[in-house]
C-alpha cells in the first residue's frame, strides 16, 4: 500500500498499535513479524490474516488449548545445524527435540473436524509435515536430562565401565589414606577436596612432609596444605586418562548426531517459522481481546461502512481511566465517497478522521478492528493525508504553502482506490480565497471518485457538500446549554462552529460580541445561526426518538410476556380438555401396548438370570431413550409449528434453519461453502449445505 507523506503512518499512530502487539508476542520472530507489519492491496493475503487471528481469538474466548506454550529462539541452533563439521551440545539438541515435539503437538491438533472449523490456523502448516525420525535420533543418543547414554556406542559403554570401576577403586584408596591419616592427627579437614580436578587431602601444614604424595597448594593462611595421597595417584591419572577418553567419544557421538540432523536442517527452519507465525497469530488474536477487535466483512471495491467504530487507542485509554468512549457511524461508497465534517472545536472531528484511517491501516495489515461485524470495509492502494501543520523550515515553505503543495500531490496522483483525509481544507491563508482554493480542489477529488474524509469551518464548503455529486455533509454534536462536546457523528448535514454561543457562555462582553456580528456579513451569520438552530433541534428530535423506541420495546416485550402467559393458559386448558375425555393416541397406546411386552420380558430375565446389574442396565437404556426422543419430537415439533420450509437459496438477512439440529436463526454473512449464522447472540459457522430457508408462520396458522 502506498502512503503519502511519509510520516502518515506515525500521524494516525499505526506505530503505537505495532508496539502494543510486539509486546503480546513471546518470539524473536513474531517480534520481527509485528515490528515489520506491512499493509496489503491483496483481499485474499488480507481475508486468511484476518481469519487466522479470528479463529485463534475464538480458540481463547471457548477456553480451548492451542499447543504453541514453547517460547523458542533457536536461531543460532539452526544456523550452526546447516554448517558442515559443526557440533551441538546435548542442551542444544534437546531444544531442537522441544522443537519437533512442539509441531507434533499442533499436528495432532488439527483432527478432521478442527481442520474445517478452523481451516485458516490449519492453513500454515499445510505444506510442512511432522518428521518423527528427528526425535528418534535423538533419543537414540540423549537421555531425558540431555545426557550421552552408555549405551550410545560400544566404545563409550566400555569407557564408561572402566570409569566406574577405577573410580570406585580410587574412593576405596582414597578412604584408605583418609583413614589412616586421620588417626595419625595429620588431617586438618576430613572432608575429601578437590584441587586442579585432583583428589586432595587437607593436611596441617607442619605435617605435609610427613605424607607421600603430591603438594598441590596451601590455603591463604598457609595453615594447611592440599596432598595428593601416593596410593591414588597413578588411579587419579588413570581416571583423568578415560574421562579424556570419554570426552572425545561424546564429542564424536555428537557430531555424528548433528551431522544425521543436519538432512532435517530446511524442515527444522521450517517448524521454527511455523511456531514463530503462531505466537504472532495468537498476539493478534489477543489484541483484538484488548481493543475489542472483530472481523468485519470484506469487499473487492473501494467503500468504508464503519458502524461502531471505536479508535482503539483512544478506547483502551478511555477504558484504564473508566472512562466512556463514543462510537461512531460511516459510510462512504460510490454515491457518497466524500465526507465533510464540520463543528466546533475540540468537537473530535480529528478524531474522527483518525480513527477511520487507523481503522482502515490494522485491516489492510491483517489486524482485527474495534468495529461491529457487520461492518463492511473495501480494500484501497493508496492512502493520503494532510494532518496539522506541515510548515517546511528545510524547503522555506509557509503552513499555507505546504497545504497547497499537499493538495497538489493529492489531486494529480488521486483515483478510486485512494483514502485521503484532509484536516482543516484551506485553513492558513484569507478565507474567502482559502475557501475558493478548497472548493476547487474538493470538486477535483470528487471527480476523481476518491474516497476520504474532510474536516472543516468554512460555510462555503458546507454549502458545496449538498450539491457536487458524491460529497456529503456530517457534522460534530455539540451542546449547545452546558457548552461541551458530544463526540458524536451526525450524517447528512453541516454543524456550526458555535462562534458567538460560545463566545457568550465564557462571559465575553456583550459589546464585544455585538461589534464582531457586524463585521460578519449578514447572510454569513444568519446560516451559521440556521446550522446551530437545526443541530439543537436534531438533538431534541433524537432525543424524543430515542424515548419513542424505548416505549416500543417496552410494549414489545409486555406483549410478549402476554402471549406467553396466553400461551400457557390455552395449554392448560387443552390438556384438562384432554384429562377429561381420557383420550390416548393410537401411536401412544401402541407404545405402552410395547412397553408392557418389554418390561414383561425384563421381569422375566430378572428372575432367571444372577446378572442383575446387567438387567437394571437394559431397563434404563429403555427408558431413558424413550425420553430423550420424546424431548427431541417436541423440539422438532415446536420448530415445525413455527417455521414453515420454503426452500430456495439462501442469502444474507434470511431466516434459515440448521437441518442437523433443527435450530433457526438469521444468515449474517457468506463465506465460501460456509455461512455465519446467528443463533441468540452467539454466531455460528455451518455449511450452507445444511441450511433450508424458512419463513414464520402466521400466528393463526400457528396456533392451529
Amino acid at each position: 500500500m502506498k502512503y503519502f507523506p511519509d510520516s502518515a503512518l506515525m500521524q494516525l499512530e499505526f506505530d503505537k498499535v505495532q508496539a502494543l502487539l510486539q509486546e503480546h508476542c513471546k518470539t524473536e520472530l513474531g517480534k520481527q513479524m509485528a515490528a515489520e507489519l506491512r499493509l496489503h492491496t491483496h483481499i485474499d493475503y488480507v481475508k486468511t490474516a484476518l481469519q487466522q487471528a479470528h479463529e485463534y481469538k475464538q480458540l481463547t474466548l471457548l477456553q480451548e488449548h492451542f499447543p504453541n506454550d514453547y517460547v523458542l529462539n533457536l536461531k543460532n541452533e539452526l544456523r550452526l545445524l546447516s554448517i558442515q563439521g559443526a557440533v551441538l551440545s546435548g542442551e542444544q539438541l534437546m531444544l531442537l527435540r522441544k522443537l519437533a515435539e512442539s509441531m507434533h503437538s499442533i499436528v495432532r491438533f488439527f483432527d478432521h473436524d478442527r481442520r474445517v472449523q478452523y481451516s485458516g490456523l490449519f492453513g500454515v502448516i499445510t505444506h510442512t509435515h511432522y518428521e518423527k525420525k528427528i526425535v528418534a535420533l535423538i533419543d537414540d543418543v540423549l537421555d531425558e536430562t540431555g545426557q550421552v547414554r552408555d549405551n550410545a556406542s560400544p566404545e563409550l559403554e566400555k569407557i564408561r565401565m572402566s570409569l566406574y570401576r577405577k573410580r570406585n577403586e580410587l574412593r576405596r584408596a582414597f578412604e584408605r589414606s583418609l583413614s589412616k591419616l586421620s588417626k595419625l592427627g595429620y588431617l586438618a579437614d576430613t572432608e575429601e577436596a578437590f584441587l586442579n580436578g585432583r583428589r586432595v587431602l587437607a593436611v596441617f601444614a607442619e605435617n605435609k612432609r610427613m605424607v607421600k604424595g603430591i603438594l598441590h597448594g596451601e590455603s591463604d593462611t598457609r595453615r594447611t596444605a592440599f596432598v595428593e595421597p601416593e596410593e591414588t595417584i597413578e588411579l587419579n591419572n588413570d581416571v583423568a586418562s578415560l574421562e579424556r577418553e570419554e570426552n572425545k567419544e561424546v564429542y564424536r557421538i555428537l557430531r555424528a548426531l548433528t551431522a544425521a540432523l543436519s538432512q532435517f536442517s530446511a524442515l527444522l527452519n521450517n517448524y521454527h517459522d511455523i511456531l514463530g507465525m503462531y505466537d504472532f497469530i495468537r498476539a493478534k488474536s489477543k489484541l483484538a481481546l484488548d481493543m475489542d477487535g472483530n472481523y468485519p466483512m470484506l469487499s473487492p471495491h473501494s467503500q468504508a461502512h464503519l458502524v461502531e467504530a471505536y479508535h482503539p487507542l483512544l478506547l483502551l485509554y478511555n477504558r484504564k481511566n473508566k472512562k466512556p468512549t463514543i462510537p461512531l457511524n460511516v459510510r462512504l461508497d460510490n454515491d457518497n465517497h466524500i465526507l465533510v465534517i464540520s463543528g466546533p472545536n475540540a468537537g473530535g472531528k480529528t478524531v474522527t478522521l483518525k480513527t477511520i484511517g487507523l481503522i482502515q491501516l490494522m485491516l489492510q495489515a491483517g489486524l482485527l478492528v474495534p468495529v461491529h461485524p457487520s461492518s463492511q470495509l473495501g480494500i484501497f492502494r493508496q492512502l493520503m493525508i494532510h494532518i496539522g501543520d506541515t510548515q517546511s523550515l528545510e524547503f522555506e515553505l509557509s503552513t499555507y504553502s505546504s497545504h497547497l503543495k499537499n493538495m497538489k500531490y493529492f489531486m494529480e496522483n488521486a483515483n478510486g482506490k485512494t483514502l485521503f483525509f484532509i484536516d482543516e481544507l484551506g485553513s492558513g491563508s484569507d478565507p474567502n480565497l482559502g475557501g475558493a482554493f478548497a472548493e476547487v480542489i474538493m470538486e477535483e477529488l470528487a471527480k476523481k471518485h476518491a474516497f476520504g474524509i474532510v474536516t472543516t469551518h468554512y460555510l462555503n464548503l458546507k454549502v458545496m457538500a449538498n450539491k457536487v455529486k458524491g460529497i456529503i455533509n456530517g457534522a460534530m454534536g455539540f451542546d449547545e446549554e452546558t457548552l461541551s462536546p458530544m463526540y458524536k457523528l451526525i450524517i447528512g448535514k453541516p454543524g456550526s462552529s458555535y462562534t458567538f454561543s460560545i463566545a457568550q457562555r465564557i462571559g465575553l462582553h456583550p459589546s464585544l460580541i455585538s461589534r464582531a456580528r457586524n463585521l460578519v456579513d449578514e447572510g454569513h451569520f444568519q446560516l451559521d445561526k440556521l446550522l446551530n438552530k437545526a443541530e439543537q433541534d436534531l438533538q431534541k428530535v433524537e432525543a424524543k426518538e430515542k424515548e419513542l423506541q424505548k416505549l416500543l420495546k417496552e410494549n414489545e416485550r409486555l406483549k410478549r410476556e402476554y402471549e406467553i402467559l396466553s400461551d400457557k393458559e390455552r395449554k392448560t386448558q387443552q390438556v384438562t380438555v384432554l384429562k377429561l375425555q381420557n383420550q390416548i393416541k393410537e401411536e401412544e397406546l401402541q407404545y405402552l401396548k410395547d412397553m408392557e411386552r418389554k418390561m414383561k420380558q425384563i421381569v422375566v430375565e430378572w428372575k432367571r438370570t444372577d446378572d442383575k446389574p446387567k438387567v437394571i442396565k437394559q431397563a434404563e437404556a429403555l427408558l431413558f431413550r424413550k425420553k430423550e426422543k420424546q424431548i427431541n419430537e417436541r423440539f422438532e415439533k415446536k420448530v415445525q409449528d413455527k417455521f414453515l420450509e420454503i426452500g430456495g437459496a439462501c442469502k444474507v438477512g434470511d431466516q434459515v434453519k440448521i437441518r442437523s439440529n433443527g435450530q433457526v436463526g438469521k444468515l449474517l454473512e457468506i463465506r465460501d461453502k460456509r455461512g455465519i449464522v446467528k443463533l441468540g447472540n452467539i454466531p455460528m459457522n455451518v455449511l450452507l449445505a445444511d441450511l433450508v430457508l424458512v419463513r414464520e408462520r402466521p400466528k393463526e396458522e400457528a396456533a392451529k
